[in-house]
């Protein structure tokens, strides 16, 4: 009977399914790498979602591991090349979290345009700051969206929905783009510097470099802001900070970070910031979907040799 562990929270529905499915399955969360590597062997799968790392030396010590799950869509926390030296498949879940990563952007753009946070805070406090907080409209701004895979496509439809005029810089755009005929296909350089508002749906360059930095801001208009649910690295978080504190853009929100978790981060306290804690993808519905995604595809590899959403 294959046997595999969970490393990080997920719902109790992939435990049920697993079961049902005559796999033996164990649940340990917050496993030090050094605890994971030491039982890493007795398993035949892996199911993680950010937290655990998948490092080379894990995926090595795991003498009897075949695959690996992501309940996410995200592989930035797996080796894809040890786990390919050592032949063990990569499964992810992707479209799983595709609404709630595209709402949670959309709330931190609510959020940022119309002063949410700092309001809250102070009418908790009984200041009652009416003339203080004067917000900004969505309605006719223009929003421009690096990536279009499933998030960006979802949260340009409510982008659309809601007045906004989007452009996108991806270089799969062009495959779809009759289907998408109210968005404009734009240079990088052009989204950068026209854009109201930059949202990040994409993986990292090649190359690991960010994609803003401080030459970048410079040519952004001051009045624009940033969010990213995507990825830490595409934004220079050093450059961000002095963009922000000498009012070279008005704000920015971000749900990820260049290390998580981010205990200790150069922005915190950084103003016009807004930051959560990488919950883009964490609601009910969406950790529902993930959770029966990967065990059922898991699942099928065991039992049927069905291998799909492979990396």
């Amino acid at each position: 009977m294959p046997k595999v562990l969970i490393s990080d929270a997920l719902s109790n529905l992939a435990n049920k399914i697993f079961k049902d499915n005559n796999i033996e399955v164990d649940t340990i969360i917050d496993l030090k790498p050094s605890d994971l590597k030491k039982i890493i062997h007795k398993y035949d799968g892996l199911v993680v979602r950010s937290a655990t790392k998948a490092t080379d030396e894990i995926i090595s010590t795991g003498n009897n591991l075949k695959i690996i799950g992501r309940a996410g869509a995200g592989v930035d926390n797996i080796d894809l090349v040890s786990a390919k030296k050592n032949n063990v498949i990569v499964m992810n879940t992707p479209g799983g979290n595709t609404n709630a990563t595209a709402e949670h952007s959309l709330s931190l753009l609510m959020s940022l345009y119309r002063n949410i946070p700092e309001a809250n805070k102070g009418t908790h406090k009984g200041l009652w700051e009416k003339k203080k907080f004067k917000g900004l409209e969505l309605k006719g701004k223009k929003l421009g969206i690096i990536g279009f895979g499933n998030v960006g496509k979802r949260f340009a439809e409510i982008a659309i929905a809601l007045g906004l005029n989007v452009s996108v810089y991806s270089e799969s755009f062009s495959s779809c783009k009759d289907d998408y005929q109210s968005i404009n296909d734009i240079s990088l350089n052009d989204l950068i510097t026209q854009s109201d508002i930059i949202s990040f749906h994409c993986n990292p360059p090649k190359d690991g470099k960010p994609i803003l930095s401080s030459n970048e801001f410079k040519s952004m208009k001051n009045s624009a802001v940033i969010i990213n649910t995507a990825r830490g690295s595409l934004i220079n978080e050093k450059d961000l900070k002095e963009a922000l504190e000498t009012n070279v853009i008005k704000g920015a929100a971000l749900d990820v970070f260049n290390e998580e978790p981010a205990t200790d981060n150069i922005l915190f306290g950084v103003k016009n910031l807004i930051l959560t804690p990488h919950i883009a993808a964490s609601t009910i519905e969406a950790q529902l979907i993930v959770a029966e995604q990967i065990a059922q595809q898991i699942s099928d590899y065991f039992n049927n040799g069905k291998i799909v959403n492979s990396l």
